[in-house]
């Protein structure tokens, strides 16, 4: 059994070599939303999309193959990014709507761009945010009711006290939560909405497939499209990088590109309708790639493309009702080759494409099965920055940078890795093994039909009394073989590791002071 988390990250506490000699680099993350491992050509043989910009990515840099989003669903995955702590030790559950709030990050926690402002980088985002907002109604109270009462209660001449530029970032422009199937559909700047919804969003001439069912009837503004968000949010991006290098190009800046794309409905926009032979969901895939390809040019033809680190990841797995139609009638799975899909803890709910491209540093084309999660991206900037992180901050990060060098040992950089999904049921890796703490997908029915149901793919449990399940991902990668009964002594050992890890507050090694 563990005895303790001590014994379990001894010697791994974070080295911290600084960047003094060299100016430090750009960063740009972009975040794709509702992506699956399959949805990328270069991860996936079989795809039907083509995904040539990220293909690029993944050519002029590193593709992990082990990557992970701390969670099943969006927002606790956001929270996890931004902090470098699991969403789970919050204790809040589901995900945010409409003006939902507050903002789960708290207001004296330390951020992953507060951190890196500290160290002198200019911060942006443009894009969804979805980590909770505070809306004050006309009696200067948070309004806490739900659905478009709750939009219609909201004094938007009233500032927004925990927007992201209350946490850490300089500028932002996006949304409170899905930009394209919420109760508030409207662009925020800065921590203000300056074009307020005024009606009920028309549907009636949007398109029609079975990718477009999930837009709430929620209150829509005057400029707000729902087919051209990711447009919007690129062209903000575009205009952030060219005014930053042309007026402060010796500050290093750090952009945060949040995605609509490709979150359900799947809305491309008209230049991109048609452009594959997959469907609307198919040419929303090829609108993701090509904004990405966007952002990679203005880099270039700014001259900075070569110091700056480009990070691209997914919050999750893809969708349910994607899924299953994308499988019927494209044959391309965007799950492929894992079991389970958003929600699900298992593989498909949250193993996702990431890549890193850093010229000069991370070897063109090359490939790392080194098990890593998105919070490790915050402890990993930091020490590019060369910022030293106190101990009650980014609780589960862990520096990668020797991955990305190439230098790290024979050992794991992460002795153990945490999920969650929204209804907080847990899950650990160790190595092969991953102990799920639940019975079933922790996530989505498998009982049930339809184009939310995932009765279709379910596999029956050959160990169903057991109150859990253990996998050995190694020989068994699908997740179809149940050990839990037969090796008792390694669901302990997880088991415990796991209970360790709630009790103490953190996942990574103690950095002292």
């Amino acid at each position: 059994m563990i005895k303790s988390l001590q014994t379990i990250v001894l010697g791994g506490i974070l080295s911290l070599p600084l960047f003094a000699a060299a100016a430090p680099p750009n960063i740009l993350f972009i975040l794709a939303d509702d992506l699956g491992y399959g949805d990328i050509a270069c991860y996936n043989s079989e795809s039907e999309i083509p995904t040539p910009n990220i293909d690029r990515l993944a050519t002029q840099g590193m593709r992990f193959t082990d990557a992970h989003s701390p969670s099943t669903v969006c927002t606790p995955t956001r929270y996890s990014l931004m902090t470098g702590r699991m969403a789970f030790r919050t204790g809040f559950r589901g995900v945010f709507t409409g003006v939902g709030g507050p903002c789960m990050i708290e207001e004296e926690r330390l951020t992953l761009p507060g951190m890196l402002k500290k160290q002198g980088y200019a911060t942006a985002m443009f894009g969804k945010w979805h980590i909770g907002m505070s809306f004050m109604g006309k009696d200067g109270k948070r309004v806490t009711q739900g659905g478009n009462k709750g939009v219609k209660m909201v004094d938007f001449s009233r500032a927004i006290p925990d927007a992201p530029i209350h946490r850490g970032f300089d500028r932002f422009y996006g949304t409170v939560c899905c930009p394209t199937t919420d109760w508030l559909y409207a662009y925020i700047d800065g921590d203000r909405i300056p074009v307020p919804p005024t009606q009920v969003i028309d549907t009636t001439p949007l398109p029609k497939h079975p990718y477009s069912h999930d837009n709430r009837a929620g209150m829509i503004a005057p400029n707000y499209d729902v087919e051209e968000v990711d447009l919007v949010f690129l062209e903000k991006s575009q205009g952030f990088l060219k005014a930053h290098v042309k007026q402060k190009p010796d500050q290093p800046f750090f952009l945060f590109h949040s995605m609509q794309a490709v979150h359900l409905p799947s809305f491309p926009a008209d230049q991109f309708k048609g452009k594959t032979k997959s469907g609307p969901h198919g040419d929303f895939l090829y609108e993701m790639d090509w904004i990405v390809g966007e952002l990679m040019k203005t880099l270039e033809e700014l001259g900075v493309a070569d110091n700056t680190i480009v990070m691209f990841a997914s919050d999750n797995g893809p969708e349910v009702p994607t899924v299953n139609a994308m499988r019927r009638d494209h044959k391309h799975d965007g799950a492929r080759p894992w079991r389970g899909v958003k929600r699900d803890q298992w593989e498909g709910g949250h193993r996702t494409p990431f890549i890193v491209r850093w010229p000069g540093t991370v070897k063109a084309g090359s490939t790392s099965g080194e098990i890593t999660s998105l919070t490790d991206v915050f402890a990993t900037c930091a020490t590019i920055a060369g910022a030293r992180l106190p101990n009650d901050a980014a609780e589960d990060s862990y520096d990668i940078l020797p991955v990305l060098k190439g230098e790290q040992g024979e050992k794991p950089i992460r002795p153990y890795t945490l999920q969650q999904t929204m209804s907080l049921a847990m899950s650990v890796r160790r190595g092969d093994w991953k102990y799920l703490d639940h019975k079933g997908s922790g996530g989505n029915s498998y009982s049930a039909g339809g184009e939310w149901g995932m009765k279709k793919y379910a596999i029956a449990d050959n160990d169903p009394d057991s109150p859990g399940q253990l996998y050995n991902l190694a020989e068994d990668p699908g997740e179809t073989k149940n050990l839990y009964s037969k090796y008792p002594e390694i669901v302990g050992e997880l088991k415990d590791l796991l209970e360790a890890s709630k009790k103490s507050g953190r996942s990574a090694p103690e950095r002292g002071e």
